[in-house]
């Protein structure tokens, strides 16, 4: 269907008769309900239009305050961060931020198996071993009350930067900044931890230069970790966050942080970087020391100044990523199969709920993204212990939110720990849980997720033929972007085109294919795991000359300073 409505079809007619730009460019920006006043700083939003007084978060002028004490009196400073994108980018600002002034934090980040998301006291004491009397818990601690007393209970100040939303009563931190937090109303919600990380740091800035401090650190040249973390975190790609990716972008181009540039080149990325590289391409590779790896390569990669270093680390995670995926994609193929049994020919359940003992924990969470992807439903994968326990990961769909139902599963005793956010949730359960896990779960969100898939209408921009697809426009139509959650990446419709060749590559068994629209040129597609879906079927069986309609995104390849456009297909049909 179209995305736009009466409405914003007159939107889009006033934004392109006011502005200069493009016809389509006007539709996609009105897609996105943005109004005719505001399109012109739709396309070029700025931080200084976008980014509130950091004040506006509580705690955070106590927080910054201490920081800056810190700094001044050269004090021994711990960091807890997170072992996913989010809590290495944390980490690695707050380093690279606190190393400027000539200062040398202790870290640490947690092994996802042994020691499980958040602060633990084991570590804690590590850190106050250390000589650690302020320790900052980045991207965690909102609901590590243990730790956080133990920490305090020994004489180390705690100060917490999260965005996770919270399972009870925060816990008694010295200082807790967190939009997510009951009393918080600054409307910043949807922030990933790194992006709360920066705004600490805008603050703390501050009261350093008040009180006459010269040479403080260039915090624009530290967005590329914000950039990189908003995208990973799929947080909504709307307001301050924008402005925060379309600048860190900038930034990571410009090659300032030799870890994201050997990661680049590990990676083998040509071309500028963008949005799709950090979520599908350097994201992945840095989560994958956490999953099966050192959980602390990514911090390390991303804070170091040496270039050999970093030129090692990168290979790395290369290598353990190339593992992750094997190991994925065996996982993945049991849980589908379990899914399709447990579904059969019905509707089936309103939420996945599978577990092996023979499943990586690291992996789960990539598990229960493929089948929420799949079967277009909330998912939970677990990693089983021989008991019937163990520990998981959900995703969940627009709409439907598993970061609640968690807590409140835990508060019910189905669980023993969990938390998280609206969109993705981790979690760990004792003995014989699983079962009245999965029924809490189909029972407390069956409703909503009926909801969210009656809304699940593929909505598309505009029309296009293959020869329309070319580079420029591309290039035009991205200046709506950078597009993820929040600001959807556009659709576009290529009506009865002929599939001139199709063929599976790949581990993830993706559908390679070309499409003309009968005017001479040719587009490049692909259909990313598509292999054994009805998508790929159809796709498949048109492969000598049959002709469908398709729906897609479009995005850009480099290859040997050449830029070619490929469509990213997301459905197809025949022709009436």
């Amino acid at each position: 269907m179209d995305r736009l409505d009466p409405a914003a079809a007159r939107m889009a007619q006033a934004i392109g008769q006011q502005t200069e730009l493009s016809e389509i460019l006007a539709r996609v920006i009105a897609g996105r309900g943005v109004a005719v006043e505001a399109a012109a700083s739709f396309v070029n939003p700025t931080l200084r239009d976008l980014m509130p007084d950091p004040s506006v978060l509580v705690d955070m002028d106590g927080l910054a305050e201490r920081l800056a004490h810190a700094v001044e009196r050269g004090e021994q400073i711990g960091l807890f961060g997170d072992y996913d994108v989010d809590g290495a980018c944390s980490a690695a600002l707050m380093l690279r931020y606190l190393r400027t002034f000539g200062l040398d934090p202790a870290w640490h980040i947690p092994d996802r198996i042994f020691e499980g998301y958040g602060p633990n006291v084991a570590a804690i004491d590590g850190l106050i071993e250390r000589g650690c009397s302020l320790i900052v818990m980045l991207d965690c601690g909102t609901t590590s009350r243990e730790a956080i007393d133990h920490a305090r209970g020994k004489g180390a100040t705690v100060l917490v930067i999260d965005h996770h939303l919270p399972s009870s009563a925060l816990p008694q931190a010295d200082a807790l900044v967190n939009p997510n937090r009951p009393n918080d109303i600054s409307g910043l919600g949807y922030l990933c931890a790194a992006g709360v990380t920066f705004m600490a740091l805008v603050a703390t800035n501050r009261i350093l230069r008040e009180r006459g401090r010269a040479g403080l650190p260039d915090l624009i040249s530290l967005l590329d970790l914000v950039a990189l973390a908003t995208v990973c975190d799929v947080v909504p790609l709307t307001g301050l966050n924008r402005a925060f990716v379309m600048r860190g972008l900038d930034a990571i181009r410009a090659g300032g942080n030799v870890g994201l540039t050997s990661l680049a080149i590990a990676s083998r990325i040509s071309g500028p970087v963008a949005c799709y590289h950090l979520g599908y391409i350097l994201g992945p590779r840095i989560n994958a020391g956490g999953r099966i790896g050192d959980a602390g390569l990514g911090t390390r990669l991303l804070s170091t100044p040496d270039e050999h270093e970093a030129l090692a680390i990168a290979a790395k995670l290369d290598d353990l990523n190339a593992e992750r995926q094997r190991i994925e994609v065996e996982a993945v193929e049991q849980a589908v199969a379990t899914a399709e049994m447990e579904i059969g020919d019905g509707e089936g359940p309103p939420v996945l709920v599978s577990g092996s003992p023979q499943w990586h924990p690291g992996i789960v969470g990539l598990v229960a993204a493929r089948l929420r992807e799949r079967f277009d439903r909330p998912a939970f994968a677990f990693a089983l212990t021989a008991d019937g326990g163990g520990t998981g990961s959900g995703r969940s769909m627009p709409g439907v939110d598993l970061g609640a139902a968690v807590i409140a599963a835990v508060s019910e005793g189905l669980a023993l720990k969990g938390g998280g956010h609206a969109m993705a949730a981790g979690i760990t359960l004792a003995a014989g849980q699983l079962g009245p896990f999965r029924t809490f779960m189909v029972e407390r969100l069956g409703h909503a997720v009926s909801m969210a898939r009656t809304r699940t209408e593929l909505k598309i921009d505009a029309a296009l033929t293959a020869r329309g697809a070319s580079p420029d426009f591309v290039h035009d139509v991205e200046r709506a972007g950078p597009f993820g959650a929040g600001n959807p990446t556009p659709v576009f419709a290529f009506p009865s085109h002929t599939v001139r060749f199709a063929e599976i590559v790949g581990e993830g068994g993706h559908v390679r294919l070309s499409l003309n629209a009968g005017d001479g040129a040719n587009l490049k597609a692909i259909a990313f795991r598509a292999a054994g879906t009805p998508l790929g079927d159809a796709l498949l069986k048109a492969r000598d000359g049959g002709r469908l309609h398709l729906t897609g995104t479009l995005n850009i390849d480099h290859w040997q300073g050449r830029e070619t456009v490929q469509l990213r297909v997301t459905d197809a049909a025949l022709p009436a």
